[in-house]
């Protein structure tokens, strides 16, 4: 098991997440490194995300932390139709940035209960997304 894959887990075991997913940034596109629970049909659709698009790539893009409080009933204009079919509906994407501010790439984790993440949860997974440097 690759430490990309280990530390997404105990990201996900830390906030008790059913799904997470790792991004590394090249140019203005988001390609995976990890992913957890996500299904086998979806993985075409998150392998590669250019930034702006999704909630990987709206985070990339902002440089800020991205929710969807409860994904199966409202995309908050940012989530694409097929993110329902992930059964997740709390999600949360973090940027991970180097010390200029450059996105390196993003952390995701997932619920498959509706959850709004507090302030504290958005920069605490923000804070262990920097774990991920060395490995993107």
């Amino acid at each position: 098991m690759s430490e990309a894959l280990i530390k997404l887990q105990e990201a996900m075991a830390e906030f008790e997440c059913q799904t997470g997913t790792l991004h590394r940034a090249d140019g203005e596109w988001l390609y995976l490194v990890a992913q957890v629970g996500v299904p086998e049909f979806l993985m075409d659709k998150i392998s590669t995300i250019p930034f702006g698009k999704g909630i990987a790539g709206v985070a990339a893009s902002s440089k800020e932390p991205v929710e969807l409080c409860n994904l199966q009933q409202d995309l908050g204009g940012v989530a694409k139709e097929d993110a329902r079919k992930t059964g997740v509906s709390g999600s949360l994407a973090v940027p991970i940035l180097d010390d200029s501010g450059k996105v390196l790439g993003t952390l995701g984790v997932g619920k498959i209960v509706p959850y709004e993440f507090s302030e504290i949860e958005k920069a605490r997974l923000t804070e262990l997304g920097q774990q991920f440097v060395p490995l993107l």
